[in-house]
């Protein structure tokens, strides 16, 4: 098992942040026998599908995330349908595409009163469910028989610690789960969900190297979209050190299963919600946006464990593997029927690569995210993902993919990345990693992921592929319309018109431009001052 000096300091801090904890050792009641299986989800928020161990990385050290696809299931094609925070935990809890789910497919937005979840399901039907950490969101849950609505279940909140850096969340995620494990009710089932906040921005700029142990020159997959400079390296490992936080408690919560004798019967899920929180990543519709990390291990459930499976998978699979290891069935959960497939039919195989022809596309897509274009609009996408072709067609090319300049680029999180890419394009140094990340784009793109893993070569305009193309699209356009996907069967601008969670959000581009908001980057909280263009206060 691989290790890193970064799990040593953060094994030894977070013995420290939890010294007045008692780690308990109790077993499990072994008499009474479980029939259905305790679920542990753990989700990173914000991390690439390229910087975990057993997905080839080199130089960041995951080897909780390995521990799990060793004794499991590594899934080599998992994606979200949406590359964002708060739309992509909504296909997690409904099993729906986002484009399904109303409000609930754009960020921080206002959670439907009458979109159910598999959460509450699952606890109406017998299992205890909670959470510590993160959730769904951000957003307004809403309200459920007078009181806040719990999407994720009971908070698990109480303990804190005294983080690593100041990037670092203060929540005491393992004393946490310690506390659930010890008060939950005897051999009940339960479900919990470990939201890490990390690595979500913001870093302190240079803990990876001070604290993680390793130097720049270690990067070997630095994409090509990104200037290689000090700067963009340094971000980089700042991201990575989190990458090994989260895996850390991942590797801390396996271990106090299996001290408690809970591990066996316990599905173990490991993933992430959206990618790296860097320009062309996180809130787009390619490769490192969407293509997440997933390892899942069941001791009692999954055969031949150590498989690689290369089925193309989807988080709108989730709800329908919960309900059938739960034994509820859909029309008993009260859910809306789920747009996924379940994957417990991976589980029983012994079979290793594709396993199910039926599983050989993924639909992606985004509407709304953060704020900032005139009217409140967002930057429709819908795409298609099959045979290692990525089919991508932007609705509205018109408008800027990650938000105007007046209002700091709001759809790509403020970082010394991005703020590279600005410095050097406004100096007239280099304006090409702005052109290909801020600036307009085709109606249609195109990407052979088999050679082009880094979506830079679009192939829309290639005659070669002009009927590979078309069928795609039509692929695609028949599922939306199956789907009753708005922009292809009713009014789809009907995602630029939910509110946003705070009301201060709705018309910030206006706002901004009248001067009624005098220093908008205070009131985003996520972009750089120096990010906002042609705004008084930043010439």
């Amino acid at each position: 098992m691989k290790t890193s000096l970064f799990w040593t300091a953060a094994t030894t801090l977070l013995t420290i942040g939890s010294a007045s904890a008692a780690v308990t050792t109790s077993k499990a009641d072994k008499s009474a026998s479980k029939t259905r299986p305790n679920i542990l989800f753990c989700i990173a928020d914000d991390a690439s599908y390229r910087h975990f161990g057993a997905n080839g990385s080199s130089w960041v050290k995951t080897p909780g995330f390995d521990r799990v696809a060793e004794a499991g299931i590594l899934f080599t094609n998992c994606y979200t349908p949406n590359a964002k925070s708060a739309p992509s935990r909504s296909c997690i809890l409904t099993g729906l595409y986002s484009w399904q789910l109303g409000a609930a497919g754009n960020h921080t937005p206002i959670f439907p009163d009458d979109l159910k979840v598999v959460t509450e399901a699952l606890e109406e039907n017998g299992y205890q469910v909670a959470f510590t950490g993160k959730g769904w969101g951000p957003g307004d849950a809403g309200v459920k028989n007078g009181a806040p609505r719990k999407l994720t279940g009971t908070p698990y909140l109480k303990h804190k610690l005294t983080p690593l850096t100041t990037g670092i969340n203060k929540v005491d995620y393992f004393r946490n789960f310690q506390d659930f494990l010890q008060e939950k009710e005897g051999n009940q089932p339960w479900f919990f969900w470990f939201g890490c906040f990390e690595p979500h921005r913001n870093y302190e700029y240079g803990s990876g190297e001070r604290l993680g142990g390793k130097d720049k020159t270690v990067i070997d997959d630095l994409p090509p979209f990104w200037p290689d400079n000090d700067v963009v390296r340094t971000d980089m490992l700042d991201y990575a050190f989190e990458v090994e936080y989260y895996d850390n408690l991942v590797n801390r919560f396996l271990d106090e299963l299996e001290k408690r004798g809970e591990l066996d019967n316990t599905i173990i899920i490991v993933t992430s919600d959206n990618g790296m929180p860097f320009p062309r990543s996180k809130g787009n519709n390619y490769e490192y946006s969407n293509h997440m990390p997933l390892a899942v291990m069941w001791k009692n459930g999954i055969a031949n464990p150590g498989r690689k499976v290369s089925d193309y998978v989807s988080f709108v699979d989730f709800v329908p593997t919960f309900l059938e290891v739960s034994d509820i069935g859909v029309q008993q959960s009260g859910l809306i029927p789920p747009a996924g497939k379940s994957m417990v039919d991976i589980f029983k195989t012994s079979k290793a690569g594709i396993v199910s022809k039926d599983r050989h596309y993924t639909l992606l897509g985004r509407e709304r995210h953060d704020y900032g274009r005139p009217l409140n609009q967002g930057y429709p996408i819908r795409s298609i993902l099959q045979n290692d072709l990525l089919y991508v067609t932007n609705l509205k090319p018109e408008l800027y993919p990650c938000g105007n300049s007046e209002t700091g680029y709001t759809d790509c999180d403020g970082s010394p990345t991005k703020t590279e890419i600005l410095r050097m394009k406004r100096s007239g140094e280099n304006s090409y990693y702005y052109d290909i990340t801020f600036d307009f784009r085709p109606e249609e793109e195109l990407y052979d992921l088999s050679v082009d893993k880094d979506c830079m070569n679009n192939l829309a305009g290639n005659e070669k592929y002009a009927k590979i193309k078309k069928a795609m699209r039509q692929l695609l356009f028949d599922e939306l319309r199956a789907q009753k996907d708005p922009r292809l069967v009713g009014d789809g601008d009907t995602f630029d018109r939910y509110p946003f969670w705070k009301k201060n959000s709705n018309d910030f581009y206006e706002r901004v431009q009248s001067g009624e908001i005098k220093e908008p980057w205070k009131m985003s909280g996520f972009v750089s001052p120096t990010d906002f263009e042609n705004h008084p206060d930043n010439k």
